[in-house]
């Protein structure tokens, strides 16, 4: 399975059109980090995905079945939550946007994770990366 390419080779050409897909602010509850203290109770991750989606060629005709849809996107972040513990936000990354790379239409995708409950000082620390379709 590919989960992304370098930018250069981006797959869709300057005569396809993409719009986003953007899911904000989404918080649940993971087990996840390194240290012992971390599994021993889940604990609250901000995560936001924004996906580039290549339009189709022809109208949607009002129909869920012709575009991606947050909400399974979203129910497969939940099942990953439910998963078991990971330990890195980089690989909680990795695997969302691999979820969102599933559907062929999806060209791109930016995933920021973020603990929210790591230091006091801090609203959250996490990271974002971004994956590209292969051509």
């Amino acid at each position: 399975m590919t989960f992304h390419c370098p930018v250069e080779s981006q797959g869709a050409t300057t005569a396809q059109r993409l719009y986003t897909i953007v899911v904000r602010d989404l918080v649940l509850k993971f087990s996840i980090g390194i240290h012992p203290h971390e599994r021993l109770a889940p604990q609250r991750v901000r995560i936001n995905v924004e996906m580039g989606v290549l339009e189709q060629a022809g109208p949607t005709d009002d129909d869920i079945a012709n575009v991606v849809s947050y909400e399974d996107v979203i129910d497969g972040i939940r099942r990953l939550a439910g998963e078991g513990h990971i330990n890195l936000v980089e690989t909680l990354a990795e695997k969302i946007a691999a979820l969102c790379l599933e559907d062929e239409r999806v060209e791109r995708a930016r995933i920021r994770v973020e603990k929210l409950d790591v230091y006091a000082e801090a609203a959250s620390v996490g990271i974002e990366i971004e994956r590209h379709r292969c051509p």
